[in-house]
């Protein structure tokens, strides 16, 4: 009976224990609290000082995790295993997390700092009203080109692209909408085009630019960039901010016909554990001075007039990055374009990509 019960003694020391451990686990894991809170964010996408003032300011403990994908991020939620607090999707995934239910309304009551975010962009068609989401940065898609390797060529739009003086020369983000897209754009269509017509010639025109490209790549476009390895690249507008800063050969437009302006929000997704902390947070990082100084490390545009006001005048007054109005108006933000056209887009890149080969 003793051996019975010592066995019983070790059986749940080992059972607490792994109970503790599951319990650490999960605090780290995003199982937050009312004493933490779990932030889902892209990489290098805030000033972690900011982190530890929110700290000092509110008490509460911030779990940090980061994505490198909508997708990511999307499927993470979605399964449920791990709960956060605050997530940072771009607009076409946080209409589909909305769609899908995966999101908390936010109340504007406890966000007084909203008031600081310029009006044109609120209340956009990915979000009525911003019930779910709130402006985080927002930019573009346009083209990264090297001055010294152009020789005084000029590029101001997308049609550039196909000057067969780059043949071998050109650089691509690797992802469908922005390249389909750009063709899309290149022949004065919507960038949401769903006629299948347009797509079809998009799809064509892209084709045709095989000579002039020299690789679709991820991440490593960057430093591709700053090594000198292309003439041009098609990024997003903050990875021209980090690519101009290291080498002063390449420059950034965005292009005339028009182009993506997208914008990535702060939501709370529905298995939030601190939904009271996620406001703090949310209105946190809309106070001027905290956005302006994130701004300033992250590189990417501000939605936030006041802090605007208070960043140098090197980076508010220049229009690559804050274009003004009259270009602005020609961009679009993503749509989201459903499964099946979305899985259409897809798949009309997938066969540009086949073709290459």
């Amino acid at each position: 009976m003793k051996r019975l019960t010592r066995a019983f003694s070790v059986i749940f020391l080992i059972s607490f224990g792994l109970m503790y451990v599951t319990y650490y686990l999960n605090q780290a894991e995003g199982y937050g609290g009312k004493n933490t809170l779990t932030v889902y964010n892209w990489g290098d996408y805030i000033d972690e000082e900011l982190l530890e003032k929110f700290e000092e300011e509110t008490g509460l403990k911030v779990i940090y995790q980061t994505f490198d994908s909508n997708e990511a991020m999307m499927t993470k939620i979605e399964q449920g295993g791990t709960t956060f607090d605050v997530a940072v999707p771009s607009e076409y995934a946080m209409s589909k997390m909305k769609d899908e239910k995966l999101l908390l309304p936010i109340d504007h009551k406890k966000i007084p700092n909203l008031k600081h975010i310029e009006s044109r962009f609120m209340n956009l068609p990915f979000d009525p009203q911003n019930q779910y989401s709130i402006p985080y940065f927002w930019g573009t898609v346009g083209i990264v080109y090297n001055k010294e390797k152009l020789k005084g060529k000029e590029i101001k739009s997308w049609n550039g692209l196909w000057n067969p003086d780059f043949k071998n020369q050109i650089l691509l983000a690797d992802g469908a909408r922005e390249v389909l897209g750009f063709s899309l754009n290149s022949l004065h269509h919507s960038l949401n085009d769903t006629n299948e017509a347009h797509l079809q010639a998009a799809k064509a025109k892209l084709d045709r630019l095989t000579p002039n490209i020299k690789a679709i790549v991820g991440d490593e476009i960057k430093m591709l960039l700053v090594n000198e390895e292309a003439a041009l690249g098609v990024v997003w507008s903050g990875d021209a901010s980090e690519i101009m800063g290291e080498n002063e050969n390449l420059d950034y437009v965005v292009p005339e016909e028009g182009s993506n302006l997208w914008f990535d929000n702060m939501v709370i997704p529905k298995t939030a554990k601190n939904v009271e902390g996620a406001h703090k947070f949310i209105n946190f990082m809309l106070d001027p001075e905290n956005a302006a100084k994130n701004a300033e490390y992250v590189g990417y545009s501000t939605p936030n007039a006041e802090a605007l006001k208070l960043l140098p005048e090197e980076i508010s007054q220049d229009e690559r990055f804050y274009p003004p109005l009259e270009l602005t108006k020609k961009l679009e933000v993503y749509k989201n374009l459903g499964k099946k056209m979305l899985s259409h887009y897809n798949e009309l890149f997938l066969e540009f990509k086949m073709h290459r080969k």
